[in-house]
């Protein structure tokens, strides 16, 4: 782990701690995790599984029907950023869980959580992927997946700030590439801020005074 996660006594000062890959239950010893493992019925994450494609799918987890497994979700991922504060309160959140399908069961990749309902306007809120599935493009992935899901509600969105280094160029990428073939479809013809923020689902927010010589896209650049 990289950073610091209230996890209860005694197991927040542990210097190693086994978590169920399904359910997120997390134990002292290896041998409980085994125990557990034997009994544990899960294995996909709860929820409704709204994507699939080859061997990966999606997950949308309603945090006020899995209170305990967004918990222990957000604990697991409070181990890994640093720039998140944790909230224990997690009823207002939906979760989208990506799982790749191996050996007949669902393996956890990663994660991102969004207010039900944003009066900011946030598509994302936070978003994590497993150390071990980093650089493989899931995290994109889940940005990606966050602004489709925009497109079907018909709103524009933008994350929640501030976003990890990381998080930012992952965004740059994705918002880029968005930009790029929403303008290439428009090739000969005139497309407007606005027409391009529907159509890409990027919030865009006009310029302040002391910045009308470059506008920003999006609002969280």
């Amino acid at each position: 782990a990289w950073y610091y996660s209230p996890y209860p006594e005694p197991y927040y000062n542990l210097e190693t701690l086994y978590i169920c890959e399904y359910c997120l239950s997390y134990f002292a010893c290896r041998e409980e995790q085994v125990r557990h493992s034997e009994k544990c019925e899960m294995y996909h994450p709860p929820g409704n599984e709204i994507y699939r494609d080859d061997k990966l799918s999606v997950f949308e987890v309603d945090s006020s029907q899995e209170r305990l497994y967004c918990e222990n979700l957000c604990l697991m991922a409070k181990l890994f950023l640093d720039h998140k504060n944790l909230f224990y309160e997690t009823e207002s959140f939906l979760f989208y869980i990506l799982a790749e399908y191996v050996d007949n069961s669902y393996h956890f990749v990663g994660f991102y959580s969004k207010e039900k309902e944003s009066q900011k306007g946030y598509n994302l809120n936070c978003f994590f992927v497993l150390p071990c599935y980093q650089r493989k493009g899931y995290g994109r992935f889940l940005i990606s997946f966050s602004f489709e899901l925009s497109l079907i509600e018909g709103k524009v969105g933008t994350p929640e700030v501030p976003l990890s280094d990381l998080g930012f160029l992952t965004y740059l990428s994705t918002w880029s590439q968005r930009i790029i073939e929403t303008l290439l479809k428009h090739e000969n013809a005139e497309i407007t801020i606005n027409e391009l923020s529907n159509e890409t689902c990027l919030l865009y927010t006009s310029p302040s005074p002391r910045d009308q010589r470059g506008s920003r896209m999006p609002s969280s650049a």
